[in-house]
């Protein structure tokens, strides 16, 4: 394992853990196989803990590797890297959309514009910079997805935040979570038949790739 592959100290990266992943999880430093991450006190995993951490390289796609939980100090976390690491190419994770423009529509405050991480018909989780957003909040959610365009009312089941301080400070980065409420079928299929075409032409191009 090679230092240059190394997430560079400031750098964001996404870990996994129980099943969970949380994207704008700050480095602090990394050297040989040991990473200090710097997260949200709500999404520290206890020592012990193996978790996954992804981060990106050029052109079109991220470094993953399993990592071990060595210690915890309040929202400082330090790993020791397991095994080698390997190259995800985007083709192979598309994971129900990604990267889509969003709007999150908050009552008394200004319209936010963000993106998708993940997307399901029923469910959305999306980043958004200097929001104020809190578990059970009622909102609005205005997706692009391909030529179309789908709003839903949904309700924030889970929200962590970080402000970014390297190199200097920063916005506050917000990942949401929501969930869809009511039923409206004909958004949810616009969604699915979204989704399916993503996956079909990542398919396509990781066939034409080997």
């Amino acid at each position: 394992m090679s230092t240059p592959t190394l997430p560079a100290g400031g750098s964001f990266i996404e870990m996994t853990a129980f099943g969970e992943t949380q994207s704008g999880v700050r480095v602090v430093q990394a050297e040989g196989t040991a990473v200090t991450l710097s997260l949200a006190l709500a999404d520290v995993p206890p020592a012990g803990t193996t978790v996954t951490l992804r981060w990106a390289t050029a052109p079109r796609g991220r470094y993953a590797s399993l990592a071990n939980v060595t210690s915890v100090d309040g929202n400082r976390v330090e790993l020791q890297l397991a095994g080698d690491l390997s190259l995800e190419q985007t083709r192979d994770f598309v994971r129900g959309g990604g990267g889509e423009p969003i709007v999150l529509m908050l009552p008394s405050q200004p319209v936010a514009q963000g993106f998708v991480r993940d997307l399901s018909e029923r469910a959305v989780r999306a980043q958004f910079t200097d929001v104020e957003v809190q578990p059970g909040d009622d909102v609005t959610l205005r997706v692009q997805v391909g030529d179309d365009v789908v709003e839903f009312g949904a309700q924030a089941v889970k929200v962590s935040s970080m402000r970014q301080q390297i190199p200097h400070r920063g916005p506050l980065i917000v990942e949401m979570v929501a969930v869809f409420t009511g039923d409206d079928e004909h958004q949810a299929r616009v969604v699915r038949r979204y989704i399916m075409h993503e996956q079909l032409m990542a398919r396509a191009r990781s066939a034409s790739a080997q």
